[in-house]
């Protein structure tokens, strides 16, 4: 198949190209109907996202071809409009912007639907946020027309932001007039980002099972798997476990282990243990190959979500075992974290902080806004937390009643761990952007 594919390219570069092969003319390139080469490219484009990562050079060559030939045609070359609509669809395939602005400009015919040129100029320029208004209302023209997906496709790109569910719904439309294609695959995927971001977990794990059984091959299915964890990682409740696994069977073994030292990651530092074990152990499962490095980090991941538990020494000694070398550096802000919240645990109390507890009256008064500090200090001193650390100054005391008794030692042993866990927790939100 993918032979008989190459052989149907090269027959088209030889078409498209300027040079005198055999009974070839010179000028076959100007003699093409854009609509003909536009079709090469659809052809090359859907079978990159289905798998032959090998036509990508040939999508970009095939660009390249198109934008001279649209510029060098002959302005009758648009009374015919499938020419008029390849024109718009190279625009809307990764071509040139400023080509379909020369066209435009030279439309004295009125060829062009001004509406739609003006649109997407603009959509190409970064300014999609004004668009929405005038092509809402000329995308519905289009419906049926050979660049109606592309328009709905666009159409929900500069809305996704101001109306995530209006998107998706354009996004529907889309991929079910242009099913197998690359707009189908970007609108899948673009639509399970928008279902997390939407909280509408129902229609993130359809819309995930779709991708999953057509698109695993794409070259742009690491972006999938990315939302696809973080929808895992929101919803991994009883229900949507068995939703999840049915996802993950499309997927061979070692895909699957990458998803989920993914899902054991982020549930590490969102402090959702139970979730961070179970993917761990999952992931640790999956590596039969003997390959070192997964079954590493399966276990360095069980070992943050054990930081916050009963089994703290021994995430601690587990932590402790593994080199520098043997992580990425983001996993080592990860490790020195998990380690700095760990050693805090396990430290001994100093002979002064005992009698603490015995004391009959405070050394000095509490502070009113105090009050509520004691439970606050546990949870806002994980790095796994999403809160922020409460700020509080070296002189006040966090005490939750009359008896419990400030000491500037302790103060300032506190201040000074708070500090450093704020650095820390600086470093992993820089990093997971």
């Amino acid at each position: 198949m993918l032979r008989r594919l190459r052989t149907a390219l090269m027959a088209c570069c030889v078409l498209a190209t300027p040079v005198l092969t055999g009974g070839a003319r010179a000028n076959d390139i100007e003699e093409l109907a854009p609509f003909k080469m536009i079709r090469s490219l659809q052809y090359v484009q859907d079978s990159v996202v289905l798998g032959d990562h090998s036509a990508i050079e040939m999508q970009r060559f095939m660009l390249g071809a198109i934008d001279k030939r649209l510029r060098a045609a002959d302005a009758a070359v648009f009374r015919d409009p499938r020419n008029v609509d390849a024109a718009l669809v190279y625009a809307m395939s990764g071509g040139n912007p400023e080509t379909l602005k020369y066209l435009a400009d030279h439309d004295v015919a009125g060829n062009f639907d001004s509406r739609v040129t003006e649109a997407l100029t603009q959509y190409l320029n970064g300014k999609g946020g004004l668009i929405v208004e005038s092509l809402s209302k000329a995308a519905p023209e289009y419906r049926s027309a050979r660049i109606g997906p592309y328009l709905y496709l666009i159409l929900g790109n500069a809305t996704s932001q101001q109306d995530p569910v209006g998107a998706m719904k354009y996004y529907d439309w889309a991929r079910l007039a242009a099913p197998g294609t690359i707009i189908e695959e970007a609108a899948l995927r673009r639509s399970v980002f928008l279902a997390v971001q939407a909280g509408d977990a129902d229609k993130g794990f359809r819309y995930a099972l779709t991708y999953a059984r057509r698109y695993l091959t794409s070259p742009y299915a690491s972006q999938f798997a990315d939302v696809f964890v973080e929808l895992a990682v929101a919803h991994f409740d009883g229900g949507a476990q068995g939703r999840i696994s049915e996802i993950l069977g499309f997927m061979d073994a070692p895909r699957q282990r990458e998803v989920f030292l993914r899902v054991a990651r982020r549930a590490a530092i969102a402090g959702k243990q139970e979730l961070a074990k179970l993917a761990s152990e999952r992931a640790e499962a999956l590596g039969a190959d003997g390959a070192p490095q997964p079954k590493l980090l399966a276990s360095f991941y069980a070992g943050l979500a054990s930081v916050p538990s009963n089994d703290v020494f021994a995430a601690t000694a587990s932590l402790a075992a593994i080199s520098d070398a043997e992580l990425s550096p983001r996993d080592r802000a990860l490790r020195d974290a998990a380690k700095a919240v760990a050693d805090a645990v396990v430290r001994p109390p100093v002979g002064e902080s005992l009698t603490q507890a015995f004391a009959s009256k405070p050394d000095r008064p509490v502070e009113a806004n105090a009050s509520a500090a004691s439970e606050e200090t546990g949870s806002g001193m994980s790095p796994f937390g999403s809160g922020q650390t409460p700020a509080v100054a070296p002189e006040t005391v966090a005490a939750s009643g009359a008896d419990e008794v400030a000491d500037p030692k302790h103060d300032g042993f506190v201040a000074k761990g708070r500090s450093k866990i704020e650095e820390i927790d600086a470093l992993l939100k820089g990093e997971d952007k």
